[in-house]
């Protein structure tokens, strides 16, 4: 792990970065002598692995074949829903 000063950093950031993508070495960008910052080489994943995917990133919640029991529940309890039937109309009252 390298350390660097946020000037140095600042001047050379460019240079860094391709360093740091080269030796995948790791480097610390401090600020009057403390840490603020940390350059690290990105591990490459693919998108169907990826957490931050948005499709599949919930997959692991949930076993193949499973629905949603106990997970979601009706907002208005089903004995009421007749009575809503009823009471619906596309179409306002006049």
């Amino acid at each position: 792990m390298r350390i660097m000063a946020a000037g140095e950093f600042k001047a050379k950031c460019l240079a860094v970065m391709d360093e740091v993508q080269a030796t995948g070495e790791t480097v610390v960008v401090t600020k009057r002598g403390k840490p603020v910052a940390r350059m690290a080489p990105l591990e490459e994943q693919t998108t169907k692995e990826s957490p931050e995917a948005i499709f599949g990133c919930l997959r692991h919640m949930f076993k193949e074949g499973s629905d949603f029991d106990g997970l979601v529940e009706p907002i208005v309890p089903t004995e009421e829903w007749d009575h809503l039937k009823e009471d619906w109309s596309p179409f306002p009252a006049e």
